[in-house]
């Protein structure tokens, strides 16, 4: 069964991961500045220090804990709450001899097609380490620490992909604290609420295939009108307005990253010919899939 939450991010992230690690010195306040498109991290490697973020009260951050900015919102850190802030400078100050050892970057996402998961978490979100709780987390930033500390072989191949499971982990950890209530609104309670949760896998396992709501229904295990209530109000959609959606995003995905014909990725989406997935495409992305393929590859 296709996992929903690993396939909403592959569809989503264009590129690989940025990142730098960076060394600071007591006094010390950086600034990072609102970064639209992106997906930001920091990860506390070494010591501890202040988050400070707009609607919030100052919050101690120690080492291991995540700081993660799903719509790229700006937020600071600081020795102190007091501490002026300054833009984060580029390159970072090294590393070594310093108080407080950071691990910054982000994810480049498809900025017109962000999936209605990431709207339902905080702009800015802060995971605590805390032992006995999302060990998977705590077990890739331990790795990520080692793989940066010291130059070894194979470690450029490896940090992108500790980074890839950075990610998945820190949206894993945050649907797991979320509260689980049947027929509640957002997208943690979509995926925890079997008969929403059956109606996505149906989708995203087979979006080619010639869903309705009455067939999704059935996957659910509930009436038409039960069924269609229930998915809008946990998703915000309609089922066939979100089947629209993850068809074009996945075409989307499929136009940027190979070189399947439009005939091709038409059948693979639900489209009966490459005319009727051009249209349907261009409604959605203002431009022929074409074009888009050739902007998307620049």
């Amino acid at each position: 069964m296709v996992d929903v939450l690993s396939d909403v991010i592959a569809s989503m992230r264009i590129g690989r991961p940025g990142f730098a690690r960076s060394g600071l010195r007591s006094p010390w306040g950086m600034r990072f500045p609102p970064s639209p498109g992106t997906a930001g991290f920091t990860v506390l490697l070494r010591g501890s220090c202040w988050l400070l973020a707009d609607d919030r009260d100052p919050a101690a951050v120690g080492p291991g804990d995540v700081i993660f900015t799903p719509r790229g919102d700006g937020y600071g850190l600081a020795d102190d709450p007091s501490t002026p802030l300054v833009e984060a400078v580029h390159p970072p100050p090294p590393a070594e001899d310093a108080d407080v050892v950071t691990l910054c970057g982000g994810y480049r996402l498809d900025p017109d097609r962000v999936h209605p998961l990431l709207r339902d978490m905080p702009a800015v979100l802060h995971l605590p380490a805390q032992v006995g709780r999302h060990d998977g987390l705590r077990t890739t930033i331990d790795a990520l620490g080692r793989e940066l500390g010291q130059s070894r072989p194979g470690g450029a191949a490896l940090v992108p992909l500790l980074l890839d499971m950075l990610l998945l982990y820190v949206l894993r950890a945050w649907f797991e604290d979320q509260p689980r209530r049947p027929g509640g609104a957002g997208w943690a309670a979509a995926l925890a609420d079997p008969p929403v949760s059956a109606a996505l896998h149906a989708i995203h396992r087979d979006p080619a295939h010639a869903w309705t709501v009455q067939s999704l229904a059935e996957r659910a295990g509930l009436s038409r009108a039960a069924f269609a209530r229930r998915f809008t109000a946990a998703t915000r959609q309609p089922p066939l307005a979100y089947l629209t959606w993850w068809r074009l995003t996945t075409a989307a995905s499929m136009l940027r990253d190979t070189d399947d014909s439009l005939e091709q990725i038409a059948a693979r989406v639900g489209y009966s010919s490459p005319f009727a997935f051009a249209n349907a495409f261009k409604r959605q992305y203002s431009v022929p899939p074409g074009r888009f393929r050739r902007t998307a590859r620049k």
